[in-house]
């Protein structure tokens, strides 16, 4: 389940999200009904819970992600998605059991992807100081050959060198 639930988890706005129609399949509701429970309970959904997307911003994603089933959504309503709060409150406002295992599990995977996001930050600092540490380093045996190649130039040029090969 954990892999089905990355897979519904989206960025926009810089946003970890997940859209109203996954949200309500994997609750086992329908859209409209995890919808009119948010509207009904709007003063826990803030701008920073829960937003609509605008045209572009869907015409982008549902061009990214595969619906299984274009009724999912009337081609005339945006869909709302959901922040990582927003689907920790909607364990609130939907009290139902798989609502509140469906809950957990996605909790789960944000805390999991945060973690992973956190992990692939700290190897990248530490791929980034080896990196400059090397590179400092090769660079000095570079510099070090070059020192040497134009040092071994230089002595060729000034001593001569007697002719090998048969005399006349």
């Amino acid at each position: 389940m954990q892999n089905t639930l990355q897979s519904k988890i989206h960025e926009i706005r810089g946003q970890k999200i997940m859209l109203d129609f996954d949200l309500a399949a994997l609750y086992e509701i329908e859209t409209r009904v995890l919808n009119q429970s948010v509207k009904r309970n709007y003063k826990r959904f803030p701008i920073d819970f829960m937003f609509q997307l605008t045209d572009k911003e869907w015409q982008t994603m549902s061009s990214q992600i595969v619906m299984t089933s274009t009724s999912k959504r009337p081609k005339t309503s945006l869909p709302y998605v959901f922040t990582e709060q927003g689907v920790a409150m909607l364990s609130g406002v939907l009290n139902s059991d798989i609502a509140i295992n469906v809950n957990i599990a996605i909790m789960r995977t944000f805390a999991l992807m945060r973690s992973q996001l956190h992990y692939n930050n700290e190897f990248n600092e530490k791929l980034a100081k080896l990196e400059s540490k090397y590179d400092q380093q090769f660079g000095e045996v570079f510099e070090a050959l070059h020192y040497l190649i134009q040092k071994d130039q230089i002595e060729e040029s000034n001593t001569k060198r007697a002719k090998i090969g048969y005399k006349k």
